[in-house]
């Protein structure tokens, strides 16, 4: 028998799961989010960069994450927040893109174009300017530290860079999921922490609710899954496979945190890097420390793993990420010490997040984030309210795919673009610049 009624619930209360459930809640459902962590952020988003970019490779990736940035330069507006509230704090450093023969800076640019995104093309006067200490010698392919030609000096330099002022990163990710908790929980949307679902119960194809660990039942028709590294298994606890394309696994990343030399004070000088020729990504980290990436070249293994994974910083990713960093910042240095995070992202086929529908009536889903979609959660979290809301109001998304107009910049964002039953998208990068 159940012990209460909602209109939707949510599995899942990091950054995507909360925002989800603070949209719902401004549109009036009366939500339920639960999550088996003991707080708001505690899982895959605590291990985040949090980088926000605008450097899709798809219009729609590009406008929403534009869409985005909006918020993070107004957040403590968007949660309606009291003043005094610890908010999470976006720093606008900018971001450079590292040309490449070829590269991803070639796909972004139409985009960008397009949509008015603020640019700048530096050349090596440019570097000179900002950030001297960075060498610009072409170092690619990426290599992993014991191939023979790691050490070979350049004898090319890069074409430049591809600058983007407005962006940069969020201090702290679990507080940001944290805020919207709290913001949710202000309009009376209720979670449940510590705890588990069992059992996603259904009539006739529609849902009907969820059991809970502890055997009790909860009543909703709608069920969202934002499960991060479980969503397969919510998944397919929902029978909701049958028609999905697009796949989602668990992979095991590294993030590292190195110090950066006082007379360099990357923390206030620094910005962004996407190092696709070196095999890396880079921001700026509270400290002036550096935050250091992979952004998956073909040389780094990928370990794909179960969604309860734990593990330690290996010494041979430490040693590829950070003397990789070296090479394009020598002053940087070897620490003895390895700190960093081990985290496991939820990765669809094309890298590319499934924001949609399912074959089983009322249970949505918001996975497959890939590592890159903390700087969406507050659009994301609107567009799918908006798709829900749709659905539930008889508009057939599979059909005619909805589009969103953002709230922000008023631009388009085709939520075709992130349906379950795609086909892998050509364009994709396939990878992850934080």
């Amino acid at each position: 028998m159940s012990t209460k009624t909602y209109d939707a619930i949510v599995i899942g209360s990091g950054v995507i799961g909360s925002s989800i459930t603070y949209e719902l809640g401004r549109r009036g459902f009366h939500t339920l989010t639960v999550d088996r962590h003991g707080g708001a952020g505690f899982g895959s988003t605590s291990f985040s960069s949090a980088i926000v970019r605008f450097t899709y490779s798809t219009y729609p990736g590009v406008a929403m994450s534009y869409e985005g940035l909006r918020y993070w330069e107004n957040w403590g507006e968007h949660l309606k927040a009291d003043r005094g509230t610890e908010l999470a704090k976006f720093s606008q450093c900018g971001m450079v893109t590292l040309k490449t023969t070829g590269g991803h800076h070639l796909k972004v640019l139409p985009h960008f174009d397009s949509i008015g995104i603020p640019y700048e093309d530096w050349d090596e006067e440019n570097f000179q300017s900002h950030l001297p200490e960075l060498d610009l010698r072409r170092f690619g392919p990426p290599k992993r530290p014991e191939d023979p030609g790691f050490w070979d000096e350049p004898t090319e330099r890069l074409e430049g860079g591809l600058f983007t002022p407005e962006a940069g990163y969020v201090s702290d990710p679990q507080l940001a999921a944290h805020n919207l908790h709290a913001a949710a929980a202000a309009l009376n949307c209720d979670f449940r922490f510590n705890t588990e679902v069992t059992v996603i119960t259904q009539h006739g194809g529609q849902i009907t609710g969820v059991e809970l660990g502890d055997g009790t039942l909860i009543s909703a028709p709608i069920v969202v899954n934002a499960a991060g590294p479980h969503s397969r298994i919510i998944n397919e606890m929902a029978g909701a496979l049958g028609d999905m394309s697009i796949a989602t696994t668990p992979l095991r990343q590294e993030v590292h945190h190195v110090p950066s030399p006082n007379e360099l004070d990357f923390e206030h000088r620094g910005f962004n890097i996407a190092d696709d020729d070196n095999g890396i990504y880079v921001r700026p980290d509270v400290g002036n420390n550096i935050l250091v990436g992979s952004t998956e070249p073909d040389c780094d293994p990928l370990h794909w793993v179960d969604a309860d994974h734990e593990g330690q910083i290996q010494a041979d990713q430490w040693e590829a990420q950070v003397l990789r960093l070296n090479r394009r910042l020598p002053d940087v240095g070897v620490p003895h010490q390895k700190r960093g995070v081990v985290g496991v992202y939820d990765v669809a086929d094309d890298w590319i997040p499934i924001y949609d529908r399912t074959c089983i009536d009322g249970f949505y889903v918001a996975i497959g984030t890939s590592g890159n979609q903390f700087k969406n959660a507050a659009i994301a979290g609107y567009c799918m309210s908006e798709l829900i809301t749709a659905v539930e109001n008889g508009h057939d998304h599979d059909a005619d795919p909805v589009e969103v107009t953002g709230p922000h910049m008023g631009l388009a964002i085709d939520m075709g673009n992130f349906r379950r039953t795609r086909t892998v998208n050509p364009n994709s990068s396939m990878s992850v610049h934080g």
